[in-house]
């Protein structure tokens, strides 16, 4: 007989804050960390972030945050005066070459991921601590978290992960092949700014120095560079709570689902959320979810959440705040029936503003549709401007778009995605930027609130055709897995099979809209602030196949309703 439910740890402890500890690395260096810990002579486990956003920079967070501001508030941390009261030690440490730990900066690198483990077993051995760490925070704490997990430091008993990539080639960089530039540039600059010229400045001279953004730029195929800026699956074996949201394509989303899916832990669960990537984490909902998983791991407390089904998703019906939570007992889900949408380009000579079609039943006549392969920007074709860009948010309509007939039902849409295309391009390679929509039957656009407030579609996928080759042992038929490790060239009009990843997507369409697929030569609708660095071709014509032996279809995981 299961053990009976005990209540959540519940707030009954004061607050000691110690500034400024030096934990010591394996090759003599030191990181600066601060200790936020109950005023006890109890011992308790530990939560501890690494990252370079500065522990003593102060976050004041959105007026509709559900956790009030507090000055020990720090973007991305756990909230010491949330926690430390119900009995964790809140440990935040500046990574090196950030804030006031010396050295230079590299973030999700092996040699941080190293770092992270010394600190993780010295916070395993203090007066203060019970010798049990967890790891937990949003984005570059996720992020962290995936890599030190892999080195399996003894004193690592849990993880959340919540909103964090875990590929750096292929959840961050580069989506399909293709270098997503806006963020990846703007976001390293942004924070040398911060410790090269913000208040206060860093107390490092050789802060972000490392050429970081050219490195990328540099290591542009997936290799050796890239070894410790991924995920090592196998070796991941402590419990974990991975975190996602449906929002969060072009940076973390993926790296939650492959993470459970493919890490190695017995003891594993899966949350996937909608909004901005700060709502959740500290609204009561949660953070509740959070303390019930470490309480079982840290201190042995039966909260009853390891016996709740492993997924828990958050089904969004259309708009922000339209949504209601559901469990599920795996990931992609069993009942899924999936379900090709096949294309049928719209006819030739017609209105261009008119959409192709998307269509349950293979077209048997062979058709094709053909567009600009140069993604134009609003100053021409100018791949040696910045312009080039820094316009990607302001583009006409490009390329070709298909959609589906109202439908007569409300459809749910839930898991992975996958766009097969036969393509063809007069250039050397093509450049597919996939975009999923929600239309209205008012033909407007139904939005959803992005990691960063803004109005995002209901899914992306992108793939440079050069980089279509598939890794056969893990590809699966709902997500392909793409080598990224050579180019094939395309032969100019010869037409090549290709399958693109779309990153994984939860939305019941209602009854009477339309599900539309845009695919363009560029980033599309709600890209910012994830755009790339699309291929810098000055002329050229793509080309789609549709129908007959070359039928291109959408794979859409379709949830039938349950009785």
């Amino acid at each position: 007989m299961a053990k009976p439910r005990q209540r959540a740890s519940q707030p009954r402890h004061d607050l000691i804050v110690e500034k400024d500890l030096e934990i010591p690395m394996r090759d003599g260096a030191g990181l600066k960390a601060d200790v936020f810990r109950p005023r006890s002579g109890a011992r308790f486990p530990v939560i501890i972030n690494l990252g370079s956003y500065q522990k003593d920079k102060l976050w004041v967070p959105p007026a509709d945050l559900e956790e009030e501001p507090n000055p020990h508030m720090n973007w991305e941390t756990v909230n010491p005066l949330w926690w430390v009261p119900r009995g964790y030690v809140a440990l935040r440490v500046d990574s090196r070459g950030s804030g006031k730990s010396p050295g230079r900066t590299d973030p999700w690198s092996p040699i941080e991921a190293r770092d992270f483990y010394d600190a993780i077993e010295w916070a395993g051995r203090q007066p203060w601590s019970n010798g049990r760490v967890g790891t937990n925070g949003v984005s570059y704490f996720a992020m962290t978290q995936w890599l030190v997990a892999g080195l399996r430091p003894p004193s690592l008993k849990a993880m959340i992960p919540w909103e964090g990539a875990a590929d750096m080639y292929r959840d961050f960089a580069y989506h399909g092949g293709i270098f997503s530039f806006t963020f990846v540039v703007n976001w390293y600059n942004n924070h040398m700014a911060h410790h090269l010229l913000g208040k206060p400045q860093t107390t490092s001279p050789d802060a972000f120095a490392t050429p970081w953004v050219w490195e990328y730029m540099r290591y542009n195929l997936d290799g050796e560079w890239y070894r410790g800026r991924q995920a090592a699956w196998e070796n991941i074996d402590c419990p974990l709570y991975s975190v996602g949201n449906w929002s969060g394509m072009g940076l973390h989303l993926r790296g939650n689902t492959e993470g459970y899916m493919r890490a190695a832990s017995k003891h594993k669960k899966l949350r996937i959320h909608a909004g901005t990537h700060y709502h959740p984490f500290y609204s009561a909902e949660g953070r509740l979810d959070q303390l019930r998983f470490f309480d079982h791991w840290l201190k042995g407390i039966d909260t009853g959440i390891m016996r709740e089904p492993p997924v828990k998703l958050l089904i969004r019906k259309g708009g922000h705040g339209n949504s209601e939570w559901r469990f599920e007992n795996e990931w992609p889900l069993e009942r899924t029936r999936w379900t090709k949408f096949f294309l049928r380009p719209p006819a030739r000579g017609g209105d261009e503003a008119v959409p192709g079609a998307l269509v349950t039943e293979a077209p048997r006549k062979a058709s094709a549709v053909s567009y600009s392969a140069s993604g134009m920007t609003k100053a021409g074709v100018a791949s040696a401007s910045w312009t080039s860009t820094a316009l990607a948010g302001s583009l006409p309509q490009m390329g070709v778009s298909l959609q589906t007939e109202p439908l007569g039902e409300d459809t749910e849409v839930t898991g992975p995605v996958v766009l097969v295309l036969w393509v063809a391009s007069s250039t050397e390679d093509m450049d597919i930027f996939a975009t999923i929509r929600n239309i209205a039957p008012d033909r407007s656009d139904v939005f959803e609130r992005g990691q960063q407030s803004q109005p995002v579609p209901v899914a992306k996928g992108w793939l440079r055709a050069s980089h279509r080759k598939l890794d056969p042992a893990l590809s699966q038929p709902f997500r392909p897995y793409h080598v990224h490790t050579a180019r094939e060239w395309l032969e100019p009009g010869k037409p090549v099979r290709v399958e693109v990843e779309i990153w994984p997507t939860c939305m019941v369409f209602k009854k009477g809209h339309r599900i539309r697929l845009d695919i363009q030569p560029r980033d599309g609708v709600g890209s910012a602030p994830y755009t790339h660095y699309a291929a810098d071709y000055n002329t050229g014509t793509n080309t789609i196949f549709a129908g007959g032996a070359r039928a291109s279809y959408l794979l859409l995981p379709i949830i039938p309703r349950r009785a």
